[in-house]
């Protein structure tokens, strides 16, 4: 049993449930940020900050976008490496443009984020995903 947990192999079960976990973990935790600001663009509340020049509004829309919709999609397993890519660009904005000066632990939360995303884009959505039921692949 013990041995089990300290050979290095890789066996494609235990990955595709890790792909998985990580995935539906992940995408909820980052809606969690999304969902919040979906509902304040329905609102009528367009007031964001602006890190790369694109006004207020539309980095809102974009941010908004990435969190809610594509953080739904990492979940589903839907077209998940495409789904990372907004995710990865917000997560590397909020890292390094909007964050900048400020702490590592103000920073770390978007600096998490952007790894999982980075590695989900290389893994894609595993064996239990819909990429696989849907496409094959």
């Amino acid at each position: 049993m013990l041995g089990r947990f300290i050979n290095s192999n890789i066996h494609e079960a235990p990955v595709d449930l890790a792909i998985l976990f990580l995935r539906i973990f992940s995408g909820a935790f980052i809606m969690t940020h999304g969902v919040p600001k979906v509902q304040k663009i329905f609102s009528g509340d367009l007031g964001f900050g602006d890190p790369i020049g694109l006004g207020p509004e539309v980095s809102l829309v974009l941010v908004a976008f990435a969190e809610a919709v594509c953080g739904f999609f990492v979940i589903l397993g839907l077209g998940t490496r495409w789904a990372t890519i907004p995710l990865i660009i917000a997560m590397a904005v909020a890292v390094v443009i909007h964050h900048a000066a400020d702490p590592f632990g103000t920073k770390e939360k978007p600096l998490l984020f952007l790894i999982i995303f980075i590695t989900l884009l290389f893994t894609g959505g595993g064996k239990y995903s819909l990429d696989r039921k849907v496409f094959g692949s």
